[in-house]
């Protein structure tokens, strides 16, 4: 039951930056604003803010926030805040969290998710006053349930085939 850990090639920014692009048009759907329906943007930065933290950090969760900011015509910098507390709390535990197995790591995941909506929802509060509900935290936790996929999804490209050649040392 005990799989061996694998080393994995290097990630291209390349791919980051198509990962990241990839979540802004998932949030660009017109379902977006159905109660359930995660922010993929979110779980992306969380997911290289978890395992490539030196390449994917707060300005680029800044960047992508404003950018979810003019897409939702919200308060500017409504999303850039939370995004930003996202990265950071991210970044801050990526060395543990990479200790565990993808579901508990979906568990440590959580709270920042939760973290992120409730910021959000604080910040609409105090703006406009209308609160959506709690249904609105569901995104949160179907965030989770996606996090074993968007995982799996990727880390694919950075896995060696396992015995590729046994000619060859690496």
């Amino acid at each position: 039951m005990n799989r061996p850990h694998y080393i994995l090639l290097p990630v291209s920014p390349l791919f980051i930056g198509f990962s990241l692009l990839c979540a802004f048009l998932l949030n660009l759907l017109p379902w977006g604003h159905f109660v359930g329906v995660p922010d993929f943007v979110a779980l992306v930065l969380v997911f290289w803010g978890i395992h490539q933290p030196r390449k994917v950090g707060i300005g680029v969760a800044f960047f992508m926030g404003l950018m979810m900011d003019v897409h939702d015509s919200t308060l500017l910098g409504e999303n850039a805040l939370a995004y930003t507390l996202l990265s950071y709390f991210a970044i801050m535990m990526h060395r543990r969290v990479l200790w565990f197995p993808v579901m508990t790591q979906a568990l440590h995941v959580l709270p920042l998710l939760l973290l992120t909506q409730a910021l959000q929802l604080l910040t609409r509060l105090i703006v406009s006053g209308r609160f959506p509900g709690w249904l609105n935290f569901i995104e949160s936790f179907v965030a989770v349930a996606l996090w074993p996929m968007v995982t799996w999804i990727l880390l694919a490209p950075q896995r060696r085939a396992v015995d590729r050649d046994h000619n060859r040392p690496i």
